[in-house]
């Protein structure tokens, strides 16, 4: 589960991936450039690291990505949870909502995710 750990740079780099994949490296270099402020340098290395621990496969020039953004979010936010909020579910909802409302269509999303979840109900 370790390997969906990304620091942030690593996070913004792979949105750029995730976007626009599967990119060429130069396409990819290009954008790191636009959007990053990052050197070819800079781009190499973090794309060489990230292929290095399985997150990234860059074949014959052609970047795209072994992880997908929904794996890592799942991860971050299971880390949140149980860092946090000593993985109370309940507790991370409260606090997130504390100063929010909600649309009556996302309260009605959230009833249907909890419905679908509930034990016994997959």
């Amino acid at each position: 589960m370790e390997q969906f750990k990304l620091f942030d740079a690593e996070f913004k780099f792979m949105c750029i991936v995730w976007e626009a994949e599967p990119l060429t490296t130069r396409r990819l270099t290009e954008l790191c450039r636009e959007r990053l402020g990052w050197k070819r340098t800079t781009t190499y290395t973090v794309l060489r690291k990230l292929s290095d621990r399985g997150i990234l496969q860059n074949e014959h020039s052609t970047v795209s990505s072994i992880v997908k953004r929904e794996q890592v979010q799942k991860y971050e936010s299971e880390v949140i949870v149980e860092k946090a909020f000593d993985g109370s579910l309940p507790k991370f909802i409260a606090t997130f909502l504390n100063d929010k409302t909600l649309s009556d269509d996302e309260a009605e999303e959230m009833k249907r995710l909890i419905d679908r979840h509930k034990e016994g109900k997959r």
